[in-house]
C-alpha cells in the first residue's frame, strides 16, 4: 500500500482502469467498495476528506498487503470536486473510474463499462445502472440536464402533464422509463459511478472545484457534451449504491451545499438563457426550498431526540 500518493511500480491488470474513491466517514461501506473494486481495476486511489470515523485506519489494516491501493489523506474536507482532481492527478491509467464509497460493483461491471467506452472514440464517459440495495432503479444514474425550467417542473409536480405535452413537462430523471436494450446516449450520468477517458479530460478540463458537494457531475457532463464528447448509459453494468450513506449524519450541511451548487450551475450555464427577473425568482425559489427542506430535517431530528429520551 502507498500512503499519501507515493509512486510505485505499475502493475498489469486485465482492466487498465484507475479507480478514484472519495471517502468521508463511509465506515464499512468503504471496505465493501474496495473489495469489489480491487477485483476489477488496476489500481484504487482513496482520497480521504479528513474522515473521523476510523474508516481509513480500518482499510489500512485490512488491506495492508495490497500494493494496488493508494491512500491520500487531506488535512481538511476539501469537497468532492477537489478530492476527485487530487485522485485524478495521481492516477496512472488512461481510464479513470470515479466511484462513491457506498457503491458495490457487480461482477464484470468495469469490463463492460470499459468495453463501451472504447467502442467509439467520440465517447468521453460512461456510467452504469445505479440500483438501490433492494434492486430498484435509482434516480440520477441516467438523466437529462436539469435546466431551471426542468427543475421547476419537477419541484411543482408538473411532470403529470408530460403525457400531453412531453416537450414541456418531461422529468429530467429517466429511471422510471423502461431500461434500454443496450447502451444509449444520455445528457448526464452520476458522479457516483463514472468511467472517463483521460484524453477527454485533457480536452474538457478537470472537475470544477467551485462546487463543494452536488451538481459538479452535472457541470462536467454538460462541459463534455459542449466539447463534442458523447456520454453513454450502460444498463447491463449494475452498481448497488447505498445513496446518501456518507451524508446522513449531516443532512442540513449536505442540503446547503446541494442548493448552493444548484445555483452555481444555473448561473454558470443558463444566466443568458433566462430574463434577469426570472433568474431572480429561480434564486429565491431555490433558497426557499432549502429553508423548507432544512426545517423538515430539523423537525425529524427533534422527533428522534424526543423518541430516544422517552425510550
Amino acid at each position: 500500500m502507498t500512503v499519501n500518493g507515493a509512486s510505485e511500480e505499475k502493475i498489469s491488470f486485465p482492466n487498465p482502469v484507475s479507480a478514484v474513491i472519495i471517502n468521508y466517514n463511509a465506515g464499512d461501506f468503504l471496505r465493501e467498495c474496495l473489495q469489489s473494486t480491487l477485483e476489477q481495476a488496476a489500481e484504487v486511489i482513496v482520497v480521504d476528506n479528513a474522515s473521523e470515523d476510523g474508516s481509513i485506519e480500518r482499510i489500512q489494516r485490512l488491506f495492508a498487503s495490497e500494493s494496488r491501493i493508494k491512500i491520500i489523506r487531506n488535512p481538511a474536507n476539501l469537497g468532492f470536486s477537489a478530492a476527485c482532481n487530487i485522485g485524478l492527478r495521481h492516477a496512472q491509467e488512461d481510464h479513470i473510474f470515479f466511484l462513491n464509497p457506498d457503491c458495490h460493483l457487480s461482477s464484470g461491471c468495469v469490463s463492460r463499462l470499459l468495453e463501451v467506452l472504447q467502442s467509439d472514440p467520440s465517447v468521453g464517459m460512461v456510467g452504469g445502472l445505479l440500483v438501490n440495495p433492494d434492486g430498484s432503479a435509482q434516480a440520477g444514474g441516467r438523466r437529462a440536464i436539469p435546466t431551471p425550467w426542468r427543475s421547476f417542473v419537477a419541484a411543482f409536480g408538473l411532470t403529470r402533464f408530460a403525457n400531453r405535452w412531453p416537450q414541456w413537462f418531461e422529468d429530467f430523471n429517466l429511471h422510471r422509463q423502461p431500461l434500454p436494450a443496450g447502451p444509449i446516449e444520455v445528457e448526464a450520468i452520476s458522479g457516483a459511478c463514472m468511467l472517463v477517458r483521460r484524453a477527454a479530460i485533457a480536452d474538457v478540463g478537470e472537475w470544477d472545484e467551485g462546487y463543494f458537494l452536488h451538481c459538479e457531475d452535472l457541470d462536467w457532463c454538460l462541459r463534455f457534451r459542449r466539447n463534442g464528447w458523447n456520454i453513454l448509459f450502460v444498463p447491463d453494468a449494475p452498481v448497488v449504491h447505498a445513496h446518501g450513506a456518507c451524508s446522513r449524519s449531516r443532512p442540513i450541511f449536505v442540503e446547503w451545499h446541494k442548493h448552493k451548487g444548484m445555483l452555481r450551475f444555473y448561473r454558470k450555464f443558463f444566466r443568458d438563457d433566462y430574463p434577469s427577473g426570472l433568474m431572480g425568482l429561480i434564486i429565491v425559489g431555490v433558497w426557499l426550498r432549502f429553508v423548507l427542506v432544512a426545517a423538515r430535517h430539523g423537525v425529524r431530528r427533534g422527533f428522534r431526540r424526543v423518541g430516544g429520551e422517552r425510550g
